[in-house]
């Protein structure tokens, strides 16, 4: 999954690069030199060894140069960076196992290591392993098995409880929730490590799809009825078939609510 960001994120380059040239190819020859004159500026174009002198009224000539030193210095940003992204994509393949992951969903080493990703908290614990009532519709989905021993709906959801368990935020899959008359059962019901505050996360997996985002956003006018707002108690996740959960994101999201 990482190996698939990155290979994404140096296509994306490449192709930044590509318009970058493509642009430069068009600009003026030389450089623009910059000097300061008082409170006013002064402008030069230079080839390296010539400097000539650009009147304030050729502003447009002045302006492009500009734009071309931004341009070649990002160039060169641009270049760095895919650099050190072929050296990862060199390294591994996209065959590259998580073996320390698949130790988790190994027994006994499932049992033997869940007292490392369990939360500090006594109370807080048993909070996440006494019975409550869940969602049992459609049992026959619950097929990805995660490292903290839940079986949840989906691959991102499986990534979700990953993050969560790695960093002892506790938490109950598809725990239900009243509002009004209404039974929810939002994706994760998650208590803050240090507070023990509650907080709900939905990831909405194919909002590509006008009747699946259609539902979401009423989804989350009802939550917000209720006080349960986006981005303040209820975390929300996105993806549609051409832009998948990436477990970078969900690493930010976890620190920026809970660290």
């Amino acid at each position: 999954m990482i190996y698939q960001q990155i290979l994404n994120e140096h296509e994306r380059l490449k192709h930044q690069i590509t318009r970058i040239q493509n642009e430069l190819n068009k600009m003026p020859e030389g450089h623009l030199i910059c000097a300061k004159n008082g409170k006013y500026y002064k402008y030069y174009q230079s080839d390296g060894k010539v400097q000539e002198y650009i009147h304030k009224t050729d502003f447009k000539l002045i302006r492009m140069l500009a734009r071309k030193k931004y341009l070649t210095m990002q160039l060169k940003e641009h270049k760095r960076m895919i650099y050190a992204l072929r050296l990862y994509l060199n390294c591994y393949s996209s065959e590259v196992k998580l073996d320390s992951t698949k130790l988790l969903l190994t027994e006994p080493y499932t049992s033997l290591l869940a007292d490392y990703f369990s939360s500090d908290s006594c109370d807080l614990q048993e909070w996440m392993h006494e019975p409550f009532s869940s969602n049992h519709k459609f049992p026959e989905q619950l097929i990805h098995k995660t490292v903290s021993g839940h079986v949840v709906r989906s691959k991102s959801e499986a990534l979700i409880a990953m993050v969560l368990y790695n960093h002892k935020i506790p938490f109950r899959y598809e725990a239900s929730l009243q509002l009004g008359e209404t039974i929810f059962y939002p994706d994760f019901t998650i208590r803050h490590p240090k507070t023990g505050e509650f907080f709900y996360w939905e990831h909405f997996g194919m909002m590509d799809d006008a009747n699946y985002s259609k539902s979401a956003f009423s989804k989350l006018q009802y939550y917000s009825s209720f006080g349960i707002i986006p981005s303040i108690q209820l975390i929300t996740t996105y993806e549609t078939s051409k832009h998948p959960l990436d477990i970078m994101s969900l690493e930010k999201i976890v620190e920026q609510y809970f660290f």
